[in-house]
């Protein structure tokens, strides 16, 4: 029951308390102030609460994780990484971008011109391993070596580099790329850790905030309530009414709950600049909370999550959790690496063909057969390594790498299902804590209630009723308390799955 409420049930349960024992005591006559200060306690009191109520401005909790991910620098911070990841791929990428090179010698001595050489290569890395390559080499010079003679017009080429051994199924340019893919998937998945980890601390926040506030309502109209009580006693003392003794006793309630107002609205303050921590605008600008603006209380109330929905939760963390997430793609980038770390232990066998012709310009007849078989140039290279050392360590090192990853991902997952089930037992718990609590609050109120019905007829004293207000106020707070505790429960509960749902 939000404290507005409270007041004005109990200030109608008053008012009819006070008409019933007027009908059973009509002997005993009330001064006309004493009557307009009862009329003041029903009517009054709760218009100028609702007025308080009226003039606030609220800020819902999906408002507030709104601004969160809009504009706060760690949220900017986790979108960051999956463009650093784009961009990441892209340099991997560039090991399959097209060389252009070209290269100029020229040797002059004594007054005589040995040679010019310039050799221009064009080469085009395939995704599949070969390399298509083309050039025009241009060789002059009285002391040229043999092997650089050519025609005067130049000599061009057009053809293919294959490997046959090493690189033939996987290779670097490959293994790079596809680590690269996957390095998208883990920043993602980094991204929603942050995000989370962000979204769980302000909620929590939030709710202390809300706590607070809804605490520090509920002393406030308590110490109204009292001032009232003070002002009344007063006067049936001086009336004659009640002893003077009584006023101190009112007296006293009135400054204990000024002190536990003031503690309340040092917390409150506290959980507002914790709250404002939370909050940016454009451009990395803060923001502050606004004096009128409150909390909403939407989201406190106890919404049961049923066996159904904790298997639906426990299914999506095996899915999409972001640590199970990063660990499977992980275990992807380790399998890539372990076939290029297999595929480094085949012997390396590259084979080349080029197809040769006078100067630049392509020639009708280069694609013939008979052409072909006169003009090319043919290259094949073979090595290996005599044992193997370095490919095979590393290949039992990736190895080892890959089954260390298995093994956390089995923990890993055994934990979050652990702290999910936790986080739902805990949930579970605090609903019934809560419906035990709504009970006591309500037991408190007609005890309350009661004793302000003896009081009346005379067979009750002021320090009773002050005692059973004051047990009614430690109820009420701890209720409100326990369902901002059952808040957070909820929030660690979609945290521990994976991902906390903003709307």
């Amino acid at each position: 029951m939000a404290p507005a409420q409270w007041l004005s049930s109990r200030l109608h349960r008053q008012r009819h308390n006070y008409g019933q024992c007027r009908r059973q005591n009509r002997q005993k006559q009330m001064t006309p102030t004493y009557k307009y200060l009862l009329w003041l306690a029903c009517w009054v009191v709760p218009l100028l609460a609702t007025q308080a109520q009226d003039t606030t401005q609220t800020l819902t909790l999906q408002e507030y994780q709104q601004v969160i991910l809009a504009n706060h620098p760690v949220a900017s911070q986790a979108a960051l990484l999956t463009e650093q990841a784009r961009q990441e791929l892209r340099m991997a990428r560039g090991v399959l971008d097209p060389v252009l090179s070209s290269k100029l010698y020229r040797k002059e001595y004594g007054g005589k011109e040995y040679y010019n050489l310039w050799n221009n290569t064009l080469r085009v890395p395939l995704w599949f391993g070969p390399v298509l390559q083309a050039g025009f080499d241009k060789n002059t010079g009285q002391y040229l070596n043999p092997e650089h003679t050519m025609p005067s017009d130049g000599l061009s080429y057009a053809g293919i580099s294959v490997p046959l051994g090493q690189g033939l199924f996987i290779d670097e340019r490959r293994a790079t790329i596809q680590q690269a893919k996957l390095m998208q998937g883990i920043a993602e998945a980094e991204r929603v850790k942050t995000i989370n980890k962000l979204l769980l601390q302000a909620t929590k926040d939030y709710w202390e905030w809300l706590l607070q506030h809804r605490t520090a309502q509920l002393y406030q109209e308590a110490l109204e309530l009292a001032a009232f009580r003070l002002q009344a006693v007063r006067i049936r003392a001086q009336e004659g009414d009640l002893a003077a003794i009584d006023t101190v006793e009112a007296l006293m309630a009135l400054q204990d709950r000024e002190v536990m107002l003031q503690q309340t609205q040092l917390a409150l303050q506290n959980a507002r600049l914790q709250v404002a921590v939370h909050l940016w605008a454009e451009d990395q600008v803060p923001l502050e909370l606004q004096e009128g603006t409150a909390p909403a209380l939407a989201g406190t109330e106890a919404a049961a999550v049923n066996p159904e929905e904790l298997q639906a939760l426990l299914a999506a963390a095996r899915r999409n959790h972001p640590e199970l997430r990063k660990l499977g793609l992980k275990g992807e980038q380790l399998e890539v690496e372990r076939r290029y770390a297999a595929n480094k232990l085949l012997p390396k066998l590259n084979a080349e063909y080029n197809v040769l012709q006078r100067d630049f310009y392509l020639q009708p007849d280069v694609v013939e057969q008979d052409y072909l078989q006169g003009n090319y140039k043919l290259g094949l290279s073979f090595s290996i390594p005599l044992f193997l050392r370095e490919e095979r360590g590393k290949l039992q090192l990736t190895k080892i790498k890959q089954q260390a990853n298995s093994l956390e991902l089995v923990q890993q997952s055994r934990e979050i299902e652990n702290a999910v089930q936790a986080a739902y037992n805990e949930l579970q718990a605090l609903e019934e804590q809560l419906q035990l609590q709504e009970r006591m609050v309500a037991n408190a109120l007609t005890l309350r209630d009661g004793e302000l019905i003896r009081f009346q007829n005379g067979e009750s004293s002021l320090f009773l009723i002050n005692s059973r207000e004051v047990k009614l106020l430690e109820a009420q707070a701890k209720l409100y308390a326990m369902r901002t505790k059952y808040a957070k429960a909820k929030t660690t509960l979609y945290w521990a799955a994976g991902e906390i749902p903003v709307e």
